[in-house]
């Protein structure tokens, strides 16, 4: 359960293992594809695919869409850990066609901007529309979190690398006086909107994701050079929550030998390098096409695209299965960048 980590791991039962498979999308050239999202409500049940470089394409009725929804390469830096890293759309997108983006500026600063989709033409952002909500100075290039998603109660949750370097020198980790290093929450609602520290304690969460059933929060926040953690928080804790970094690496104590973890939100699953050594945060299944899996959340690695699910209770996990040997079998998925929903609630497996 919730003390062994990655303990009780085992395959996931034949019975279910036979329902599921992996299906290659038709969707050729993209480059760099890091989130694929839809729109609530968007009457075409489109699907929008995030690219590194700064473009958002679309997927409708199947195809991929030539002309990019919004292109924004002139303003985003090109380093392996910047770029557009993150998309989420409004819950009231059917009414008011507003999008959130965040990505790094040439300078490597990360920005969350607002947009809304031209009223002449529903496959294209207007440029002019950019209204920006959130502007936070990087130090360093990498660890730059990226992910952006609307959490209940309708507020944007936006995750926040530690700024970089290696080791979190700044020790911007638990200072509550940076940005760096937090989960944030903005009104985008209100006039003028203000970020709020929800959590702390994050080194690089690369993608996190609320429950759609339940508001719980998964984050899979990316170690140093030995543990790559999965943390799972109900609901009602998530305001306040302290994921330890950098006084701990996970569960495992970072800055010194002896370490007082008993503040921190422990993972509910770790696993060591070179097991992996980029944890890829996933979604939780809702979907509607296979019943046995609701409610299960799936993870991965970047580096070696192992690809597990478990389910979470407060008081630990269950069915901790190991896919990879089921679903590629032959070892062919690599790069496993992110984790994506479409409008029915079924999941994909995005890859570089």
């Amino acid at each position: 359960g919730a003390g062994g980590g990655s303990a009780a791991r085992g395959a996931p039962p034949d019975e279910v293992a036979r329902l599921v498979a992996l299906e290659r999308r038709p969707w050729e050239g993209l480059e760099r594809p890091l989130l694929v999202t839809f729109a609530p409500g968007d009457p075409g049940k489109r699907l929008f695919i995030v690219e590194q470089p700064g473009r958002i394409r679309i997927v409708a009725a199947g195809a991929l869409v030539k002309a990019p929804f919004l292109d924004i390469t002139g303003k985003v830096s090109g380093g392996n850990e910047q770029g557009l890293l993150g998309l989420a759309f409004h819950p009231r997108f059917a009414s008011n066609a507003k999008l959130y983006i965040d990505y790094t500026d040439r300078d490597g600063d990360t920005h969350v901007v607002e947009y809304t989709v031209s009223t002449s033409d529903a496959d294209r952002v207007e440029p002019t529309s950019a209204r920006e909500v959130l502007m936070v100075a990087q130090p360093y290039s990498n660890h730059n979190g990226g992910h952006v998603a609307f959490g209940p109660g309708g507020k944007l949750y936006v995750g926040m690398g530690d700024g970089g370097s290696a080791g979190d020198p700044q020790g911007n980790g638990q200072d509550d006086a940076t940005l760096l290093a937090k989960l944030l929450r903005i009104d985008v609602d209100a006039a003028a909107a203000k970020p709020e520290i929800v959590a702390k304690g994050l080194r690089n969460p690369w993608r996190f994701a609320f429950d759609g059933a339940t508001g719980d929060l998964y984050v899979g926040d990316v170690g140093q050079d030995q543990w790559e953690s999965v943390y799972a928080v109900g609901a009602a804790a998530i305001a306040g929550a302290n994921f330890g970094w950098s006084v701990a690496e996970g569960r495992h104590c970072f800055r010194s030998e002896r370490c007082d973890t008993s503040g921190f939100v422990q993972p509910v699953v770790d696993y060591p390098h070179p097991e992996g050594c980029s944890v890829t945060g996933g979604v939780v299944y809702r979907g509607k096409a296979l019943p046995e899996l609701d409610g299960v959340y799936f993870y991965a690695d970047y580096c070696t695209a192992l690809l597990r699910s478990f389910r979470w209770r407060s008081d630990g996990i269950r069915q901790h299965w190991d896919w990879k040997p089921v679903l590629t079998p032959d070892g062919a998925l690599s790069q496993v960048s992110s984790f994506g929903v479409d409008g029915d609630g079924e999941v994909y497996v995005v890859s570089l």
